[in-house]
């Protein structure tokens, strides 16, 4: 083999490894997309029931500081 054979030899072998690694670059990126995609659709699902949670926690309050509740109270213990 001569100098120029092995030399186009090794442009071809580093080629196809750099071809290589940037697929599995451009793989990555595209799974780091789709996650961080599904992160944020959970991440809205969790701010919506935080919301209702506290719609909920706000007419609880309401219902307990109200005077008829603790009126109501006095009368069952009776």
């Amino acid at each position: 083999m001569n100098s120029t054979t092995m030399v186009v030899l090794i442009v071809c072998v580093v080629s196809v490894v750099l071809y290589k690694m940037f697929n599995k670059h451009l793989e990555f990126k595209a799974k780091k997309i789709e996650h961080n995609n599904n992160a944020d659709h959970k991440t809205d699902e969790l701010i919506k029931e935080i919301q209702a949670l506290s719609k909920r926690i706000q007419v609880l309050e309401s219902i307990v500081t109200e005077e008829g509740y603790q009126v109501q109270k006095d009368i069952n213990k009776l």
